[in-house]
């Protein structure tokens, strides 16, 4: 089976280091952050509260839903996995997008179940082609959006037009991890389009905006049943207590946070429109990186970043995904993306 590959760090010959494979916020917790987190420590000879209510409270009134409807865990991949682990036996199929979130398939593998995967269309989800893709074995179907590692987004009406050719007996998962850096009014929120579908689920993270990656935080929000279900999957004290303390913190700093997000979107746009000005073809990207389609290349322009002291994610014979980071990571990773291509 395939195993998952985290994203590297590099570290050029003069001491340069700037790691731009994992998606990260660049930006650590905020002070209130931090605060809370230290007066969590005093009690970690505790084990944590293993319902996290105090968390799933505060997600309930963040987003206007019940406290039935959040299942917890450790990041948003852990909640998938405990998806993946709900609805996965001997034949049954799980159908997503490729190249999509790379841990999918491993976590079909681990569950059981039969990856059915549909490429992408000019880099997006082909909605019409993964609805053609669902058969009587299918149980569930993961729609990353914005997808991870190009970046693209499904807009409103098309996502619409595919939910409603889904049998009502199919979980259909919206991977939102990338919610929060999201500008296109034209991509719907996806807990807008859970409320009124049953078969609707949405997974979010702590680990991308809200700058907690090194604490692992993710949730699913979905009608009771299904959060009851993914909940029952959860391995005991999945979310520890300096996680939970420091979500709960997050939240009531979110102002403060987004504004640092919105640092980061106008970054993304000044890095591709650079790119763009270098003469790379690079995707409306409404995450937190950028996407280059490089095929045969991909290896070499890994390695020339890498150089520079820049780690980039790389799919061998595919492109390369580079987060955006602060401005000066930024900067010398378009300085070694000219010098790739001879400016």
């Amino acid at each position: 089976m395939p195993a998952y590959r985290a994203g590297r760090a590099v570290v050029s010959a003069d001491g340069r280091s700037y790691k731009l494979s994992s998606n990260e916020s660049p930006y650590g917790p905020l002070p209130s952050v931090v605060e809370a987190i230290a007066r969590a420590t005093s009690e970690i000879h505790r084990y944590p509260d293993p319902g996290a209510a105090g968390l799933t409270a505060a997600l309930a009134d963040r987003h206007g839903v019940s406290a039935e409807h959040i299942a917890l865990g450790a990041g948003s991949v852990t909640v998938a996995q405990q998806l993946f682990e709900t609805v996965g036996e001997p034949g049954a199929e799980v159908v997503y997008a490729w190249r999509s979130f790379e841990a999918y398939p491993v976590l079909a593998d681990l569950a059981g179940a039969t990856s059915v995967t549909v490429p992408l269309l000019e880099e997006r989800h082909h909605l019409e082609a993964m609805a053609e893709a669902i058969t009587p074995r299918t149980r569930m179907v993961f729609v990353c959006n914005p997808n991870n590692p190009t970046g693209t987004a499904v807009h409103g009406a098309e996502l619409e037009a595919f939910l409603d050719r889904v049998p009502e007996d199919v979980l259909v998962v919206l991977d939102e991890a990338y919610r929060e850096y999201v500008r296109d009014g034209d991509v719907t929120d996806g807990l807008a389009v859970y409320r009124g579908r049953p078969n609707v689920a949405v997974l979010r993270t702590f680990s991308k905006a809200y700058g907690l990656a090194g604490l692992r935080v993710g949730y699913l929000i979905a009608d009771g049943p299904v959060a009851e279900a993914v909940r029952k999957a959860t391995v005991p004290f999945a979310v520890n207590h300096l996680a939970q303390a420091a979500a709960i913190a997050s939240l009531a700093a979110e102002k403060e946070l987004l504004e640092r997000v919105e640092t980061v979107v106008k970054e993304r746009e000044r890095v591709r429109e650079a790119l763009i000005a270098q003469g790379w073809t690079v995707p409306v990207t409404e995450a937190n990186f950028v996407w280059l389609r490089l095929g045969e290349r991909t290896a070499d322009f890994a390695g020339a970043c890498a150089a520079e002291g820049v780690a980039v994610r790389p799919f061998a014979g595919e492109g390369a995904r580079v987060s955006i980071g602060t401005p000066e990571a930024n900067d010398t990773f378009l300085a070694a993306a000219g010098a790739f291509r001879g400016l």
